[in-house]
C-alpha cells in the first residue's frame, strides 16, 4: 500500500455534523471525517462489512470544483479516498454523494474559513520595529489570521 497521505499541511478536519451513513442495495458505509490537506483531501469510510467493496464517492463544492480520486486503499473495513485538488479559498461547504444514488447527499460539511493557504514563517516577519514599520507591518507581532465560521 502506498503512502495515501497528500504532500503539504494538514489544514483542517471536517467532522460530519451528523450520522453520515449512506445505505442502498448496491453499497453500505459511513463517513466518519474529510481531512483538508494543501494539495488535497482524504475521505475517511467506514465499510458496513470486512473486506466490502469501496464505495464511489463524489466530492462537490458550492462553486462546482471538480474534485478527482487519486488513490483509494482499503483496509479491514476502513476505506481512504485521496481527491484533489484541496478545497479551493472561500469554500463554505462541502457535499459527498455516493455514485449510486446521486440524488441526495451522504453529508454536507461545513467547511471554516481558512487564512491564506501558505503564510510566510514567522522567521520572515522582520522583529526589529523599525524594519516591521519600513515594511508596513503593525508593530504587535506577526500576523495571527483570523478563522471564522462564514455567515
Amino acid at each position: 500500500m502506498s503512502n495515501l497521505i497528500p504532500s503539504g499541511a494538514l489544514r483542517r478536519m471536517l467532522l460530519p455534523p451528523t450520522y453520515g451513513r449512506h445505505v442502498t442495495p448496491a453499497s453500505e458505509f459511513t463517513i466518519l471525517s474529510v481531512e483538508v490537506w494543501a494539495s488535497g483531501l482524504v475521505v475517511n469510510v467506514h465499510l458496513a462489512s470486512e473486506g466490502g467493496p469501496a464505495p464511489r464517492l463524489i466530492l462537490e463544492d458550492h462553486f462546482g470544483t471538480t474534485y478527482t480520486l487519486e488513490e483509494s486503499a482499503v483496509v479491514d473495513s476502513r476505506n481512504l479516498q485521496v481527491f484533489t485538488p484541496s478545497v479551493p479559498p472561500g469554500t463554505r461547504s462541502l457535499t459527498i454523494r455516493a455514485a449510486d444514488d446521486p440524488g441526495r447527499p451522504v453529508v454536507t460539511f461545513a467547511v471554516p474559513l481558512m487564512a491564506v493557504p501558505d503564510t510566510p514563517s514567522v522567521a520572515a516577519v522582520p522583529e526589529v520595529p523599525a524594519a516591521r514599520e519600513a515594511a508596513g507591518l503593525p508593530d504587535e507581532g506577526p500576523y495571527q489570521p483570523e478563522l471564522r465560521r462564514p455567515a
